[in-house]
């Protein structure tokens, strides 16, 4: 049996076949889940945020015009949704880029995460966690859902240039955060 590309799934869903639609759901719902998560902290959130990014996307399908992969539009909508949702909530994001202790709450529960994670990815995935969601988020889509740096600022809406160094600079804050854990000499 031939995979359909998304286009031709996209097509077919704009011709009325709304069932083929699920098809783009069990594409792309896992690798959105992760992201609406590591945006959101909270699972019940992510899981909303979710339903109504498919929501979005199938609402506006007859948009896309196929610029761009469908992938990276539909992970635009679901970054924009988190965002939305992060601002509703009031959090603040944190820009700035001062000194580590400054951006982060670095209490006893950092050397807990150490103690409690079986392997490197584990440790090294709740230390990305503790980034500011930005910066968080650009290196979930570069290193773990292996995004273009194109595709990543497409969808967090950033110039190619600002989004080369977003990623730079997270690099730099990670490095700090594991070298502040004494963690650099078996992840570095």
């Amino acid at each position: 049996m031939k995979k359909l590309t998304d286009i031709e799934i996209i097509e077919s869903v704009i011709k009325g076949n709304v069932n083929d639609f699920t098809l783009l759901i069990d594409r792309y719902k896992h690798k959105a889940f992760s992201l609406l998560v590591n945006i959101l902290k909270n699972k019940m959130d992510a899981e909303e945020a979710l339903q109504d990014s498919f929501i979005k996307a199938y609402n506006s399908l007859n948009t896309f015009r196929g610029d761009s992969q469908f992938s990276t539009w539909f992970y635009k909508i679901v970054f924009n949704t988190g965002m939305t949702i992060v601002s509703a909530q009031k959090r603040k994001i944190e820009l700035g880029m001062n000194s580590v202790d400054e951006m982060f709450d670095l209490k006893d529960e950092d050397n807990e995460v150490y103690s409690v994670s079986e392997n490197k990815k584990m440790y090294l995935l709740k230390i990305v966690d503790k980034l500011p969601i930005k910066n968080s988020l650009v290196v979930i889509l570069f290193y773990i859902d292996n995004l273009s740096l194109k595709e990543i600022s497409e969808v967090m809406d950033l110039s190619l240039v600002n989004t080369k160094v977003l990623l730079h600079r997270s690099r730099n804050l990670l490095k700090d955060l594991l070298i502040q854990h004494n963690y650099q000499e078996e992840i570095l």
